[in-house]
């Protein structure tokens, strides 16, 4: 089973990624700068830099949100009512009085005291929003030079950071975890969770209404998705659900409530160390649980944890010196516990703690037979940011139907993925869906995965209908590209030249010929509009219906790709065309036919782009129902298998998925591209290339802060 559409439709996750990294890069600067200019030790530079990440941010989000709320504000005698925070609470962001706003701190004039600026936009916010009092940075800027704060703010204000969406505090976070040497936080195993692991967690759990719980919160990623889910369904989350959280670092406290703040959230996060501790008392209460706790931790005082009522299936096993050999199953069985009757719970665990033997194996026996384990999600590996290892995702339910608490769905995603860089994978929004909608089969909620079904097809008739104006622009430059080469009658009876002209006449006559047949299909197909209500079947002659469209759009990208190639190839013959008849190609003339082919480029770029998601979206649909064809649940080697506890107590009480699904058979990948391969092997060379140069350089500096 190949990845769904890998090579597709990574545009805009790949320009998501680019922004990361070059907020990354804007970053280490700034910490360069606070290294060689201020009076902050390398371990105090993280809250500086956050706290006007968290006033950069919190503006973007304030700019989004500020003309729908003013547009819907009441009004009096045509004065309409002042801005209030509670506007902005509502729409998941946060207010700032003027002086806050980050464009006003950037435009201070030197003459300023930045310092004095920053504390006070500080102070301004903590005073209206309770939640933040005493958690923004305020003093260390103090320690900072009036013109290094400005840029500073210069620094951190690039258009990437503008654009940037998602969990951002906490990628930026993981970022000076890994850069600034505070490796203590890795080495037991904590580190940022993918945004694509918490969307799966969240969308599998449904968080609607009540308390959510993270007893490993970190930056407070889990929360915010979670929020966002609710906003999707049209709810407020501020009303919706109530936050707890836990983490042992005073500072990642403070960066989780930032995170919270600046979503237009609060919640109450308690400094403990979960392991012994229960400051919110939510033992059965939790209506959601979600987290990604530190894996394989083997330091935990068994003594400490021997009586916890959050223990109901027993110690996992104690090693010769008191500890607890592994530390996953007390996590797992402390989430357990933590549940109401109807609870839910979703987090991330070491892919060995699902087949774990001996002591461990028993308390997941006992689990097992409870019929709260609902489903288990093989992850391949390259999802976190800074590590390689693959995981999986535990879900359970206490709430399951009767007639599924016998039953523990097996789904194994390590094939369903999409490669963002050579580090890097994660799943596409559809990759996602389409996941996510093998649970609602599994939970009997076919309806669901129909309106999927619809929403894919949908999608690839509009993006199809969408296509047709970038492709005529396209055909359009190309013909005034062709159009130009023809006056250089000097040179056209050059044979190469005249060759290559020929050749790229006759493509473009080709081309437009397929671009009239695909715009009328495209339009024949709108027209043939899929209604809400559409059955299973007439889904399925839907799909067969836009087969030949889909493919189309395959044809018409190797038609554009080659018609732009043979463009190339004629400007490169006429330029190398001898003289004759006293005529030859001049300098002005190359300049005018490289700005039109540089107009060409732009222009094939955009159709090439424009039609790429039209097959994408056909083939989302289609691998939902080539593998469930009757919008039902069933086996799929290689993929899911709905297994009893029956079969898992027969199989070491095993809860790997790879051990139930088997392999999936070999499939030929019809849209393999070679030179999109190409491309990727040069990508990861330019980053293993940028990574030496970089350690290079960072051996540099430890040699001259050596004195080497």
């Amino acid at each position: 089973m190949s990845p769904i559409g890998a090579g597709s439709c990574q545009n805009a996750a790949m320009s998501q990624l680019q922004n990361i990294e070059a907020i990354e890069k804007r970053l280490w600067g700034a910490a360069d700068l606070l290294r060689a200019n201020s009076g902050l030790a390398s371990n105090e530079y993280f809250m500086p830099v956050m706290g006007l990440i968290f006033l950069r941010h919190a503006y973007s989000r304030y700019l989004a949100v500020k003309p729908q709320i003013e547009a819907g504000l009441p009004s009096r005698g045509g004065v309409r009512r002042a801005l209030a925070k509670e506007d902005f609470s509502q729409q998941g962001a946060i207010f700032l009085r003027p002086e806050a706003q980050f464009d006003h701190l950037v435009g201070l004039p030197d003459s300023a005291d930045r310092a004095a600026a920053i504390i006070a936009a500080m102070e301004g916010i903590e005073a209206d929003y309770s939640a933040l009092r005493g958690v923004l940075p305020k003093g260390e800027y103090q320690k900072i030079g009036n013109d290094d704060l400005g840029e500073l703010l210069r620094k951190l204000n690039p258009e990437e950071l503008k654009s940037a969406n998602g969990d951002i505090f906490g990628r930026i976070y993981e970022y000076f975890l890994t850069q600034f040497a505070d490796q203590g936080a890795h080495d037991g195993g904590e580190f940022f969770t993918p945004i694509s692991l918490v969307q799966m967690i969240a969308s599998i759990i449904e968080p609607q209404r009540g308390k959510v719980l993270d007893p490993a919160c970190g930056s407070g990623g889990m929360f915010v998705q979670s929020a966002s889910l609710v906003e999707r369904n049209h709810g407020d989350p501020s009303e919706a659900l109530s936050f707890y959280g836990m983490e042992k670092n005073a500072t990642t406290i403070k960066l989780a409530q930032m995170n919270l703040a600046v979503h237009g959230l609060q919640g109450n996060i308690a400094e403990a160390i979960s392991y012994y501790a229960d400051p919110h008392e939510l033992l059965g209460k939790a209506d959601y649980v979600m987290a990604n706790p530190p894996f394989n931790v083997d330091e935990v005082d068994a003594e400490k944890v021997r009586n916890d009522p959050r223990l109901p299936f027993g110690l996992p096993g104690v090693n010769k010196k008191g500890k607890l050999s592994n530390a996953n199953y007390l996590w797992i069985s402390y989430f357990y516990s933590y549940l109401s009757e109807r609870g839910r719970a979703g987090f991330v665990m070491s892919s060995q703690a699902s087949s774990a033997g001996r002591d461990e194996a028993e308390v997941r026996r006992r689990l097992v037979e409870t019929g709260a384990v609902d489903v288990m999600v093989a992850i391949r590996g390259n999802f976190f940011y800074t590590r390689t290892v693959p995981c999986e995702l535990w879900f359970f339910d206490k709430a399951k139907a009767a007639a599924q608490r016998d039953q523990v769905l097996m789904l194994d995603a390590r094939n369903v993925y999409r490669k963002l860089s050579r580090k890097i994978c994660d799943f596409s929004p559809e990759q996602l869906a389409n996941l996510t909608s093998i649970i609602w089969l599994h939970r009997g909620q076919q309806e669901r995965f129909l309106a999927l079904v619809r929403q894919h097809l949908n999608d690839a008739v509009a993006v199809a209908s969408a296509s047709v104006e970038p492709l005529n622009e396209y055909a359009k430059q190309a013909r005034a590209f062709a159009e130009s080469l023809a006056r250089h009658p000097g040179v056209s009876r050059d044979p190469a030249f005249s060759t290559a002209q020929q050749t790229l006449g006759d493509a473009l006559v080709n081309f437009d010929a397929d671009l009239a047949a695909y715009a009328k299909a495209a339009q024949q197909q709108a027209t043939q509009a899929i209604t809400a209500d559409a059955d299973n079947a007439t889904l399925h002659e839907a799909s067969e219906r836009l087969l030949p469209l889909a493919d189309a759009s395959r044809d018409l990208i190797k038609a554009a790709d080659q018609l732009y190639k043979l463009g190339g190839h004629a400007i490169d013959a006429l330029a190398a065309s001898p003289s004759t008849d006293g005529e030859s190609i001049t300098s002005a003339d190359l300049r005018e036919l490289n700005r039109q082919r540089k107009a060409l480029d732009e222009a094939h770029r955009a159709a090439v782009e424009a039609l790429k998601p039209v097959r994408y979206f056909h083939r989302q649909a289609r691998w939902l129902q080539e593998r469930f064809p009757e919008a039902e649940l069933r086996d799929v080697p290689g993929l899911v298998k709905r297994v009893s506890r029956a079969e898992i107590a027969t199989n070491d009480g095993s809860l790997t998925p790879g051990r139930y699904v088997g392999v999936a058979p070999e499939e030929v990948d019809e849209d393999f591209d070679f030179e999109a391969a190409l491309r990727d092997i040069h990508v990861e060379l330019q980053g293993l290339n940028a990574e030496a140069v970089e350690l290079a350089a960072r051996i540099a500096r430890n040699f001259e802060e050596l004195g080497v």
